[in-house]
């Protein structure tokens, strides 16, 4: 298992095929990759996204370690970059592998639920007519109560 945050990109390609190849007697490999996009406001040119390093880390650790057992996973990486990320780059990416696709889709499922409502990090979409930080919304933490 291992929780990364980075300011630097990462390379989905290589990321998906390491852990992918890492894996033995396993039948089920799922991946997530969030993305910028243009969301809640038009012409969002970027998003800042800030944490606190040790407690994030440390918070990333745990719900991972949590969905290896709670889905008996043979293996689960998280990376969630922070600082300035323009508009079509990746934020985020889930991988997980299970002996069967059930147990792997739901605990990635669970770690983006976990990453979009609870993660400790702090979004702000940046736009061509200012900048706003990001809400909590009702319906991530809807998504994340159902486990």
């Amino acid at each position: 298992m291992q929780a990364r945050v980075q300011q630097e990109p990462f390379d989905l390609g290589t990321e998906a095929a390491r852990f992918a190849g890492a894996q033995k007697d396993m039948g089920a490999v799922v991946t997530f990759t969030g993305i910028v996009r243009d969301a809640a406001r038009g012409g969002m040119v970027a998003m800042e996204i800030e944490h606190y390093p040790g407690m994030t880390q440390s918070a990333l650790e745990k719900i991972a370690a949590q969905a290896m057992a709670r889905w008996d996973l043979g293996d689960a990486l998280v990376i969630h970059r922070h600082g300035r990320l323009e508009r079509d780059e990746m934020i985020m990416m889930v991988a997980t592998a299970a002996r069967h696709r059930k147990a792997a889709f739901e605990a990635a499922e669970f770690l983006m639920d976990y990453l979009k409502s609870r993660a400790p990090f702090w979004k702000k979409e940046i736009a061509a007519d200012g900048a706003e930080w990001v809400a909590a919304k009702d319906a991530d933490e809807d998504a994340l109560n159902r486990w």
